[in-house]
Formats: structure tokens, sequence, C-alpha cells
């Protein structure tokens, strides 16, 4: 059996938005479907979506989302069921633009549950559960210190914000994961005849959305 290297995966973080795309035509589904000619946009981009008429102006205007399934002229959101809502005009998708982390040497998390319900009563012969809300856990990674590194900058700069910041990672076999994180730590570490590095620990908000 063969496994996935690790080595060449890239880590990046959100750091500003790119050029607004309009949007001409929706198909209301599950998913839900976006064209917008010539978008430019891959697999595993955050678009923050506005300016879109219709009854289902207010389940998306204002909303970012990971896109997935891209072709030339239109994108999905595999996280968005709009079956029954009507599409009229409009609308703009602005995608979330990405720097990446230089000198990550290892990752790790995804690591999450979600909550256990007890759904027992007099009836049941056994205890009785079902799933509630997930929490997809932390995501943390060593990286060497660098100091002018524009990726470490940004997240430096949100650890002081507090901000929740879009990540991604894409791994050699071109699997993304996109997430929203709130970076917690950045420690700094050094000993002899060694680099400077740390490892940075990060919560997960929201979902984890592979493409």
């Amino acid at each position: 059996m063969s496994g996935i290297s690790a080595q060449k995966s890239k880590l990046e973080i959100g750091t500003s938005v790119g050029t607004v795309k309009n949007i001409t035509g929706i198909t209301p589904g599950n998913p839900t479907i976006f064209t917008s000619v010539g978008h430019g946009f891959t697999n595993g981009t955050a678009v923050t979506l506005a300016a879109i008429v219709g009854t289902i102006a207010a389940q998306l205007n204002g909303e970012t989302h990971v896109i997935s399934n891209v072709t030339a002229d239109t994108f999905a959101l595999l996280d968005e069921d709009s079956t029954g809502k009507a599409y009229t005009s409009g609308g703009t998708a602005t995608p979330v633009a990405y720097t990446k982390i230089n000198g990550v040497l290892s990752f790790d998390g995804f690591d999450g549950t979600a909550d256990e319900l007890d759904t027992t009563d007099l009836d049941s012969d056994a205890k009785e559960f079902i799933s509630g809300i997930k929490d997809e856990g932390k995501f943390g990674f060593e990286m060497k210190t660098l100091k002018t590194d524009n990726g470490q900058l940004a997240l430096r700069a949100n650890r002081t914000s507090g901000a929740v910041v879009p990540m991604k990672l894409t791994l050699p076999d071109a699997s993304i994961a996109s997430f929203n994180v709130i970076v917690k730590s950045i420690p700094t570490s050094g000993a002899v005849n060694a680099v400077l590095k740390g490892k940075v620990d990060t919560r997960i908000s929201g979902p984890v959305v592979w493409s």
C-alpha cells in the first residue's frame, strides 16, 4: 500500500481580498451552483457573496463559503442547500487572497469530536444517543521562526488582533482543507546548534471543508 507524502504540502493564511467577480446566474439546490464567466477561482478558495437578488439572497448575502467543483465559468457551494429558493439577478463573489506561511516543518490537527446527545427514555432497552454539533478541534504546526516572512507576520498580527482568519492547507495530491481559526499562541524555542522554531496553536472556528 502507498500513502500521501507530506512533503511539498503548503499552508496559507488569508491576508487580503482578491478581485471581485460578477455572478450572472445561480442554480438553487444542494449543492448551490453559481455562474461567473471567467472567474479564475480554484477549488478551496473562500469567497464572500453580496448583492444577490431573489429569495435566495437572505441565505447567501454577506456569507463567506469555500467553493468546490470549479469549472471555467461555474463553482459550487457544497455546504449550502438552497432548494426551494429563487435567484432573480445580480451578485458578486469576492475571493480571499492567501499568503503562504514559509518555514513549516510539520502539522497536526482536525482532532475535534461531535457532542453526544442522550435520547434515552423509558422505552429504551439501552442507552441511546444522536450526534450533536461537531467541534473541528485544533490545528497546530511547527515552523522555523522567520521574522520577515509575510505569512508569519500575518499570523502574528492575527494573534494580536484576535480576529478569526481563514487558512488553507494544500496537500501534494491536490486535496485542499479550508477552515477558519483564531491564532492562540506562537511560541519560539532555541537550543544549542539549532535554529529558532516553535509550535503554533490555533483553534478552528466553524467547519473544515475539503475540496
